[in-house]
């Protein structure tokens, strides 16, 4: 099974139910006649220190073999310090590697108007933990929508539903690693 844990890029925000990347995943892995399946646990406005007090449940009650980790930006929305994401994530990656998952992280990206040391900071943070903890990474996960407003809903924070293809095919390219393991029963 894989956990997806999430924000609102994630939990179909502003999106018909089911047009979202993730259904996009459920789909492809039906296609490829995988055995897994796909739990989509985002919540819109999630934090990772929401995502770290939900997870431990999750891990206990449906023992994933894979974890995405989708968090951080509204952490830098808010302008928490990038320790405390940090540290949120990191034991995140831990607690799911311990209870036998693998991971993705997916790195995320903020505009510049967040100041530029900060912004710098926040984009190190994800490829720094994955090199760390020694997990898999999506580099920046929305690659290909960010600088295009077209793909974006009106709030001009949250991709469209155009934008949905593009963000499964990264995930679907970052999750190479797993090919085998996702031809095999969980």
């Amino acid at each position: 099974m894989i956990l997806v844990l999430g924000d609102s890029l994630s939990a179909e925000y502003g999106l018909p139910r089911g047009a979202g990347w993730v259904n996009l995943l459920e789909k492809q892995l039906e296609n490829d006649k995988s055995p897994w399946t796909v739990f989509n646990f985002s919540i819109s406005g999630e934090t990772s220190s929401g995502g770290l007090a939900r997870l431990p449940g999750l891990l206990a009650q449906k023992k994933p073999g894979i974890v995405m980790i989708e968090l951080g930006a509204n952490d830098a929305l808010r302008g928490l310090p990038i320790a405390q994401t940090e540290t949120n994530l990191r034991k995140m990656i831990q607690m799911s590697k311990k209870s036998g998952a693998r991971v993705l992280l997916f790195g995320i990206q903020i505009p510049s108007n967040y100041g530029q040391s900060y912004t710098s900071q926040f984009k190190k943070l994800f490829p720094q933990l994955a090199n760390e903890e020694r997990t898999e990474l999506l580099p920046f996960f929305l690659e290909g929508v960010a600088t295009k407003s077209e793909l974006f809903q009106a709030d001009r924070l949250h991709p469209n539903i155009q934008a949905q293809a593009i963000l499964f095919k990264n995930v679907w390219g970052s999750m190479a690693p797993y090919s085998n393991l996702l031809k095999k029963s969980p």
